[in-house]
């Protein structure tokens, strides 16, 4: 079985740059990347590997909601300097570069799903939850930080619901990380409770006099709120991609 590790650029390089403090050497970042990666490589013994980058174009996302990832931290100057010649090492190091166009994740996703699709295993390295609604159970998540597989189980007593039940979440209570809105009044336990009686938004919706005047009518005010919510929330499996697993081939770093 193939087994491809996917290695989340950002969500990785950001956190091992902010350890290092308000002046980090960029050598010494580009050292740390290239141990960590060698690292993920030794551990999880994948046939394949990548890692992929966010760029620099204006997402969907954005487009359809203006306040997307709002007052976001922008990456630093001096690591968005030294990006370049961290993938050149990482190259050399055998680990082949993906620059998406805007987001990263959607290009994750849509590997990750391509690999399982033909009978492979997908390791997403990142510690993003948002990849908890991949539910193929070849596509596993790795928290490089925690040194651990991320626990579905936990993660669902977390947030109250099933992990299937993830995007129905999102639309109704929103996810403020990635400013996503969800329904105004609706917070997490609400919208966990009404999942657990109703299992799906959907259901939610059809039943709206069943509940309360008051949260039904917040339900019905907020429903093109909840359907955007969701799209926002909902990772695409379909991007184009110009790469072959060929060129993802685990090799010997190049002298």
């Amino acid at each position: 079985m193939n087994t491809l590790l996917i290695i989340d650029g950002l969500n990785l390089v950001r956190r091992l740059h902010a350890a290092m403090g308000t002046q980090p050497d960029m050598d010494a970042l580009t050292i740390r990347v290239t141990s960590a990666c060698q690292k993920l490589i030794r551990f999880h013994q994948p046939s394949h590997v990548t890692i992929v980058w966010d760029g620099d174009q204006e997402s969907w996302r954005k487009q359809l909601y203006p306040d997307y990832k709002k007052g976001r931290k922008p990456m630093p100057e001096d690591l968005a300097k030294a990006l370049p010649a961290l993938k050149t090492q990482l190259e050399k190091e055998g680990v082949y570069s993906i620059n998406a166009d805007s987001e990263a994740d959607d290009v994750i996703a849509t590997l990750a799903s391509k690999i399982v699709n033909h009978q492979g295993k997908a390791i997403i390295v990142s510690t993003d939850k948002g990849f908890a609604q991949l539910l193929h159970p070849q596509i596993v998540q790795w928290d490089h930080f925690n040194q651990a597989f991320i626990d579905m189980e936990a993660l669902e007593r977390k947030l109250g619901v099933d992990r299937a039940q993830l995007l129905d979440f999102i639309a109704l209570s929103g996810d403020s990380g990635n400013k996503i809105p969800g329904i105004p009044g609706i917070g997490p336990k609400s919208a966990s409770e009404l999942l657990k009686a109703f299992r799906t938004l959907k259901n939610v919706y059809n039943s709206l006099e069943m509940l309360g005047a008051k949260q039904a009518k917040k339900l019905d005010e907020g429903k093109e709120m909840a359907r955007m919510s969701y799209k926002l929330g909902k990772l695409r499996t379909d991007m184009p991609l110009k790469v072959n697993l060929s060129q993802l081939r685990v090799s010997q770093p190049k002298a």
